[in-house]
């Protein structure tokens, strides 16, 4: 369904990490076709289990996660990449209780740097994350990163399974 929406791209491109690849992978480019949502929220929601709330980062994840807690019921939070500079200066639009089972949900992870934020956001606000959904896992770092924090990444694919799919 990503390479028919045109969200895998092949050739040469620089990525957020920095590294260079022959895959782009744009999950953006498939979320705004409801059928192409509907599909990526009900594999999430089949994966989402035992969980208080559903957290995701702007702006990637935000339709990925509210499609989700709609199918699931589960309330989420949108989680800022930077701090608002003004009014009360919240890393996190929503409410996280202490001691709630979050369950992250993001579109691509490659070295997991973004989840990694994600996961301080929502324990400094007294969230417990141990798994971290996500759409497309590029297979370069993310597992393990996310795996020295104590957080399970599960994705739905692969980079892996994308190259072979093309084929």
């Amino acid at each position: 369904m990503l390479l028919d929406a045109g969200a895998v791209r092949f050739g040469e491109f620089t990525l957020a990490s920095g590294e260079t690849s022959d895959v782009y992978i744009d999950v953006k480019r498939a979320w705004p076709n409801p059928e192409r949502l509907d599909l990526m929220a009900s594999a999430l929601a089949e994966r989402v289990g035992t969980v208080d709330r559903l957290a995701g980062m702007e702006l990637g994840a935000v339709p990925l996660v509210v499609a989700t807690a709609l199918r699931t019921r589960h309330p989420y939070v949108i989680l800022r990449k930077a701090a608002k500079e003004h009014g009360t200066r919240q890393a996190y639009e929503g409410e996280i209780r202490p001691g709630e089972r979050v369950l992250l949900v993001e579109d691509v992870s490659t070295t997991g740097g973004s989840s990694q934020r994600s996961v301080e956001i929502v324990r400094s606000a007294g969230g417990l994350v141990d798994r971290c959904l996500v759409v497309i896992d590029r297979e370069a770092g993310a597992v393990e990163r996310l795996a020295a924090l104590g957080v399970r990444l599960e994705a739905l694919a692969t980079l892996e399974d994308l190259r072979r799919a093309r084929s």
